[in-house]
């Protein structure tokens, strides 16, 4: 199961966060269709959110299609992001986990290490990379 966390510092709106880790966890498998997403309660508890920010969130991903909230049962993954892309994530993980070491090695800071990363991957998008 998903387990939620705010960025205060992140620039996106609480419920932005929610839509955006959802997004992410199915397309890299973390959530495949029929799992069950915490109950808005649980997820509200868990960020210390109004109910109604989780409700809104829940309902993006409703309008989009990648889940179905069944009354009373809860609210379900009813399609996948993940692709055939998803047998490479483990290696690529692990190479991000070692540049990760050295980064906080050279002692950046999580900040500066995001920072970075973002940096170099905006630069990065528009190149031909080998």
């Amino acid at each position: 199961m998903i387990e939620f966390h705010l960025n205060g510092r992140s620039g996106l709106s609480p419920y932005q966060q929610l839509v955006q880790q959802v997004r992410h966890a199915l397309r890299l498998g973390l959530l495949e269709e029929g799992d069950r997403l915490p109950t808005v309660k649980e997820v509200a508890r868990q960020v210390a959110v109004n109910p109604n920010t989780v409700l809104k969130a829940y309902r993006e991903l409703e309008h989009e299609g990648l889940v179905a909230a069944r009354p009373g049962v809860g609210t379900f993954v009813t399609r996948t992001l993940a692709d055939a892309s998803l047998a490479a994530h483990g290696p690529l993980q692990k190479d991000l986990r070692r540049w990760l070491a050295k980064a906080r090695l050279a002692g950046l800071d999580d900040e500066s290490i995001e920072a970075l990363f973002m940096t170099t991957f905006r630069t990065a998008a528009g190149e031909d990379v080998a």
